[in-house]
């Protein structure tokens, strides 16, 4: 399906995700904020109903996706990138290469000392291996160990796709995307929105349609934690029923309103979820704010929201 995009890139492959579009297409508002054990504390807190923990996230884990930040990287690219590497971040997930080639954004991020371990990049659709394959060449030329499919789950008219018969055929795109991503030695995720959980026809979900037709082998999941809940699931439960396969984390927090806040300002406990890490396999756990830099608030705003998310999943205990 079409993106419409929010800064001057290519529009093969490497073309970002509009969050907007996401934002006007939400369905289910954030009844999930009731849900026992939502509630966060501070960011030393310990999950709900526990002593404080001695587990904590690994520093070198740490990304950010860069979809925050896109105002200020098109504003000043090797600026903002070397401000990540000053906060402390290491790694870094792209999402599209900010009018750059993907040669020449790979030469941005070894300036700064920043690595980008993760990016996403939409399969082609209808599904076009030729098209799919150049975008994993431009992967490695950026170095990506993973490659992740970054949005689905709306019609033509903007509704939430309800057809089982639709996510089927996706799940079927997204296993011949991960087989071709495995041979090019890179690693396939997807990644949700609130859309896969909403209920089909049928009474299954997206979500549940694509988790039982992928190959576990060839397409793992980056749970995004804020839109798991706007969808009104835990994303604890997601993980029970999908171990193993949740390798990546968007770690986004939700103001009590249902919109998105700064790690540790909203009321997501972190270390509720954290603390399945192992049987969720969790290999990063990447901070994320949709609205970061856009009115009312301003671009260089977006850098407070990365220095509050590295500083706070730096400092978590659970």
């Amino acid at each position: 399906m079409d993106h419409q995009t929010n800064e001057p890139v290519p529009p093969v492959a490497s073309e970002p995700l509009s969050r907007r579009g996401v934002l006007r297409a939400a369905t289910v508002s954030a009844a999930a904020v009731g849900t026992a054990g939502l509630l966060a504390g501070p960011a030393s807190a310990a999950p709900a109903g526990h002593s404080p923990g001695r587990r904590r996230v690994p520093v070198d884990r740490i990304s950010i996706q860069l979809y925050t930040l896109r105002d200020q990287l098109a504003a000043d690219l090797p600026g903002t990138l070397t401000a990540l590497w000053r906060i402390g971040y290491r790694r870094v997930e792209h999402a599209g290469f900010v009018g750059r080639t993907a040669a020449q954004f790979r030469a941005a991020l070894d300036a700064a000392g920043l690595r980008s371990t993760s990016g996403h990049v939409g399969i082609p659709q209808p599904f076009d291996a030729a098209t799919w394959e150049r975008a994993l060449a431009e992967a490695n030329v950026v170095g990506c160990k993973k490659i992740v499919h970054p949005y689905f789950g709306r019609d033509e008219q903007g509704r939430p796709i309800r057809d089982p018969a639709v996510y089927r055929a996706l799940a079927r795109d997204l296993n011949q995307a991960g087989r071709l991503a495995e041979r090019a030695g890179l690693d396939f995720g997807y990644h949700n929105h609130q859309l896969e959980f909403v209920p089909l026809t049928n009474g299954s979900t997206g979500f549940e349609i694509l988790a039982g037709q992928t190959d576990p082998r060839l397409v793992h999941f980056e749970l995004d934690l804020y839109w798991t809940w706007r969808g009104a699931h835990d994303p604890v439960d997601v993980i029970r029923a999908n171990r193993g396969r949740v390798r990546q984390v968007h770690v986004k927090d939700l103001d009590v309103e249902g919109g998105f806040a700064d790690l540790g300002d909203g009321v997501i406990d972190f270390g509720r979820i954290f603390a399945h890490e192992r049987e969720a396999g969790i290999e990063e756990y990447i901070v994320e704010r949709d609205d970061a830099g856009t009115p009312p608030r301003a671009p260089a705003d977006a850098l407070d929201t990365a220095r509050v998310g590295f500083d706070y999943l730096a400092s978590l205990r659970y």
